[in-house]
């Protein structure tokens, strides 16, 4: 499994509904569970994004899946980096 990090930013309809946020998270872990992946984290933050995700999925394929989905939902947009653990970044400079 790969680790992505999904930076999130509320639309005018997730700033509008902000009280749900909790539940559009389980939401969103449901979505990302659909398309074979995992949330690991999840961050609430101040700036630029709103929240900030750190998920795992098999693919590209996966990730992309669960992200249109979820932006499909109409209250956020994302932007997704694939990112690299440790061992993973050894490997690739060694």
């Amino acid at each position: 499994m790969a680790d992505y990090v999904v930076l999130s930013s509320w639309t005018n309809q997730g700033v509008h509904d902000f009280k749900d946020t909790l539940e559009r998270a389980d939401l969103a872990a449901e979505i990302f569970q659909d398309a074979g992946g995992e949330i690991k984290d999840i961050i609430w933050t101040m700036g630029p994004y709103d929240v900030v995700v750190v998920a795992s999925f098999p693919d590209d394929e996966s990730v992309a899946k669960a992200a249109l989905k979820l932006g499909g939902e109409g209250r956020v947009r994302t932007t997704t980096m694939r990112g690299f653990r440790r061992d993973e970044m050894a490997s690739i400079i060694g």
